[in-house]
């Protein structure tokens, strides 16, 4: 591909690639629990099933060589996509029947594998047809078509939900119509990316053996950076407490009183999640980027992991008291979503700064995969803990798990000044 063909129509297809990127993960980490909860599924299993989607994630750098050397980017994420539409539908079709758990779970994995390529392959395209000055330059695009894809998923759909159940009255049916809605919004995004994206391409030549060997030097290369395995035992529990909210979050406000919840509507739920939920969210991402930026990582990290993790207390504080007014968990989610967004950006950093030197886009693939084995493992656990011990020692436990990622802040590795402006 030469200098030339770059950048082409890229304002007409890098909002609809990354608003296609984000909206199937949000659909399958986080609208699962709340339909699954509303269609009568106990917090265990909820915690259990749900936390093994995050498998995809943590896997995909294994599979991530072959969407680099077979066929193109472009017909991996259409293929991808068009896979995540039929699973989609799968998840609609299967609602209704009694063996529904099972079935639909099954084709939330279909999802999650496709979700995870599709990530895979997006990525890699952007690299491919952008320039890297346009590449900085799309970056503040693809992230802000990526939240618009969260709200999407994670409040429109489910207020949509939460109308459905109103007006029939009858929860599995408003989720298997919500569940069609999304795959007629997969097809419509996955024509939206054939007619827009460029054919930029084109296939590897490698040899069988050449990319053997350089699928290997990936893993061997990662494993032999300084201090790796305090770097890995960080990234695995900066989110330990997080990991376990996050799956229980959403339950605890959809939850009868009488079993320690809240007993919001799944329209309310929707509302403060996926509206000021995010704009809180995103707000305290680009604040902790900017903060980052200016005065660095070491000095940042501490206030930072305290930031993501204290305000998980004021849930504690929600599942104490019980209040019936909306008004005091929205505030709540607030805090709560903002402290998790500033929180976030020391990570992040953190991450591209484990994947630093050779084979940093491989590396900080792999990095990823760890970070979502830190959600998946504690997310497991998370419902058999509140099933436990209630909502109340539940919060207060999760407020705990921070220990250990606050502990290991002593001891990691900080780059001098990583993070200022003209340092990378």
């Amino acid at each position: 591909m030469t200098e030339s063909n770059k950048d082409k129509n890229a304002w007409a297809w890098v909002p609809s690639l990354y608003f296609t990127e984000g909206l199937p993960y949000v659909i399958i980490i986080t609208l699962s629990v709340i339909m699954y909860k509303k269609l009568g599924v106990s917090n265990a299993d909820i915690g259990i099933y749900t936390s093994w989607l995050y498998l995809p994630w943590v896997l995909k750098p294994l599979w991530s060589p072959i969407v680099d050397i077979s066929s193109t980017k472009r017909k991996w994420f259409l293929g991808m996509q068009l896979l995540l539409a039929i699973a989609f539908l799968g998840v609609g079709i299967t609602i209704p029947t009694n063996s529904f758990f099972i079935l639909s779970l099954s084709c939330f994995w279909i999802a999650a594998f496709a979700s995870a390529t599709n990530d895979i392959a997006s990525d890699g395209f952007y690299l491919l047809a952008l320039s890297e000055k346009k590449q900085s330059f799309f970056l503040g695009v693809r992230s802000t078509f990526y939240r618009l894809a969260m709200i999407t998923g994670q409040g429109l759909l489910v207020v949509l939900a939460g109308f459905l159940e109103e007006y029939y009255g009858n929860d599995q049916k408003a989720w298997s119509y919500t569940m069609i809605i999304t795959t007629i919004i997969m097809i419509v995004l996955t024509l939206i990316n054939f007619f827009t994206a460029p054919k930029v391409e084109e296939v590897a030549t490698n040899t069988e053996e050449q990319n053997k060997v350089r699928f290997l030097d990936v893993f061997i290369t990662f494993f032999q950076k300084k201090q790796i395995w305090i770097a890995l035992a960080f990234i695995l529990v900066y989110r330990l407490g997080e990991s376990q909210l996050v799956k229980m979050a959403s339950p605890f406000l959809l939850d009868k009183t009488e079993a320690g919840g809240l007993a919001f509507s799944t329209t309310e739920v929707g509302t403060i999640y996926g509206t000021f939920g995010i704009i809180a969210l995103t707000i305290g991402g680009i604040l902790g980027g900017i903060v980052i930026s200016r005065y660095g990582l070491k000095k940042w990290m501490l206030p930072m992991i305290l930031a993501l993790n204290l305000p998980n207390l004021l849930y504690a504080l929600l599942a104490f008291w019980q209040p019936t007014s909306v008004v005091f968990a929205t505030v709540v989610v607030i805090v709560e979503q903002f402290g998790y967004g500033f929180g976030f950006a020391a990570y992040l950093m953190f991450l591209i700064y484990v994947a630093e030197g050779v084979s940093k886009t491989s590396h900080y693939a792999i990095a990823t995969g760890f970070m979502a084995l830190g959600m998946m493992l504690p997310g497991m656990l998370s419902g058999i803990i509140q099933e436990a011990i209630g909502y109340t020692g539940f919060f207060i436990w999760v407020a705990i798990a921070a220990i250990p990622g606050i502990i290991l802040t002593r001891y990691i590795q900080y780059p001098a000044d990583y993070g200022k402006k003209e340092k990378d």
